[in-house]
């Protein structure tokens, strides 16, 4: 079978395509507001609006609940839409609006907790409608052998975002205040809306009604043998990952006794670590192949967590603990992003993409606030280092999936499946034997 052959040889650098560094250049900027929003947002209920732990806990509600309940909808009428750059170009004049609608009311002394929640609310429904757009128009500006190059350049833009949006937030929350803040990330959508205009990919055409077309997001991946230990590797990932999440924090001030500075420190050097990962991916791809590096990225992402149950002694040994597990950690899921992101890329039809996009985070996105509420559990029951123990552990049995899957023996990136091709059955790409590397 035909092969792209980006593995095994390097290309030029993707930057000297003008298309695509329009469409990378946009997507960085509106990624570092993306940053600026997560701390302005909380922060503007908090200080402006005294809002209380039951009120914060409705704000986050708000924002994650599109993800759950939109995806799989979302990416079905997209998957039936001609233009999605459009459609994307949209989301983005959108969200900007929402968002300048903050200041405006604040500036009135009109700002209230549930415009908040509408804006939040609005702002995750648009950007769920732009992540099931924005798949497609990737895959359109690239050929598959550019995959792995384009995913690194948009993944090492998002480790930037998370080294500097968040400080960058908190110095305009400082200096302008929170609501006001705000208007920075509705300036990144309209330069992200921009950019977006200014580029014409040959987007595939619209997929054409059939039986089915709802839910056959969901059957293309449960029947694909790649997808599916993929989605169940996820799926394990999310549910024991957010067991951790849930109590890191928790964890890392009270029982470790670390500052919010110490604990900041950290945090950066997660971000320093997703970036070096963006970095060195497409080298650690065209070494080890595109299955392997998925095993690898996997592997290196949930073993190193492991040392942060087991931190404790001297605050020294306790922080570099925690650095090397940061570090290796977002090393390691910048990898699996990246080389996974590109598997899914060329495995899946042109007229599938959104839908299997949107049934893939409809069905890992349920297993978030699974995580959450065993973690509140078994930390209350059996104490946070124990629960530590089992998010950390639980999550590392994720790389079975891929090592007894297909993708483990998956060297080069399949040739993309017909337009037309929709079900596994029909795209022989992705069938085991078929996207098996030589």
């Amino acid at each position: 079978m035909k092969r792209t052959g980006a593995i095994g040889r390097r290309v030029p650098p993707l930057l000297r395509d003008q298309g695509f560094r329009r469409y990378w250049t946009g997507q960085t900027v509106s990624l570092v507001g993306d940053q600026i929003s997560l701390i302005a947002l909380p922060l503007a209920a908090v200080v402006v609006l005294g809002a209380d732990a039951a009120e914060m806990g409705w704000l986050k509600t708000a924002e994650l609940l599109p993800a759950l309940l939109l995806n799989l909808p979302a990416g079905a009428w997209a998957d039936r839409q001609a233009h999605r750059r459009r459609i994307m170009i949209f989301t983005d004049l959108a969200r900007a609006a929402l968002l300048f609608s903050l200041p405006v009311a604040y500036a009135l002394d009109a700002l209230t907790l549930p415009q908040l929640y509408v804006v939040a609310l609005g702002v995750g429904a648009l950007t769920v409608l732009f992540e099931v757009c924005n798949v497609v128009v990737f895959a359109a500006l690239l050929p598959a052998d550019r995959y792995v190059q384009g995913n690194s350049l948009v993944n090492g833009s998002r480790s930037m975002s998370w080294l500097g949006g968040p400080g960058l937030g908190g110095v305009l929350v400082a200096v302008l205040s929170a609501p006001v803040a705000l208007l920075a990330t509705g300036l990144t959508y309209l330069f992200s809306a921009e950019r977006l205009a200014r580029i014409a990919p040959a987007e595939p055409p619209p997929a054409e009604p059939e039986p089915g077309h709802f839910t056959a997001g969901i059957r293309w991946v449960l029947a694909n043998p790649p997808m599916r230990a993929f989605f169940g590797a996820v799926a394990t990932l999310q549910f024991f990952n957010f067991i951790f999440h849930t109590l890191f924090v928790l964890y890392a001030t009270r029982e470790l006794g670390l500052s919010a500075g110490m604990f900041g420190a950290v945090l950066s050097v997660a971000a320093v670590g997703g970036l070096a990962g963006a970095v060195g991916s497409g080298a650690v791809v065209r070494r080890i192949g595109i299955g392997p590096s998925i095993v690898l990225g996997c592997a290196a992402f949930t073993l190193p967590l492991l040392l942060v149950p087991l931190a404790g002694g001297p605050t020294g040994l306790v922080l570099t603990l925690l650095f090397v597990a940061e570090f290796v950690s977002s090393a390691g899921v910048m990898l699996l992003d990246i080389a996974a992101g590109s598997l899914q890329l060329a495995l899946v039809p042109d007229g599938l993409r959104s839908r299997v996009l949107g049934a893939f985070r409809f069905l890992t996105h349920g297993f978030r606030p699974l995580g959450a509420v065993a973690g509140g559990f078994l930390g209350t029951f059996l104490g946070v280092r124990p629960a530590l123990w089992i998010g950390t552990a639980g999550a590392a049995l994720g790389t079975l999936w891929l090592l007894l899957s297909p993708i483990a023996r998956i060297r080069d990136l399949p040739s993309a499946p017909a337009v037309q091709s929709e079900t596994p059955d029909a795209a022989p790409a992705t069938t085991p034997d078929a996207a098996r590397g030589s």
